[in-house]
């Protein structure tokens, strides 16, 4: 066997490797998995309160000698 023959084994080994992920992770037309279903949880009322100002504090600032 010369090394383009054998180049040509391993290729069609690699392409039929490739094709075969392709069609198992991409789905293809009518043929795709479904997908999962989604499960709704229903939303809790959030309590509210009031929101009141923070209290602030002196300024400090620098003074310049």
């Amino acid at each position: 066997m010369t090394s383009e023959s054998i180049g040509g084994v391993l290729g069609f080994i690699v392409a039929a490797i490739v094709l075969t992920a392709a069609f198992y992770y991409v789905p293809v037309g009518p043929f795709a998995r479904p997908a999962p279903a989604r499960v709704e949880v229903p939303a809790q009322p959030v309590q509210t309160v009031p929101i009141t100002p923070t209290p602030r504090g002196p300024v400090v600032r620098e003074v310049p000698n």
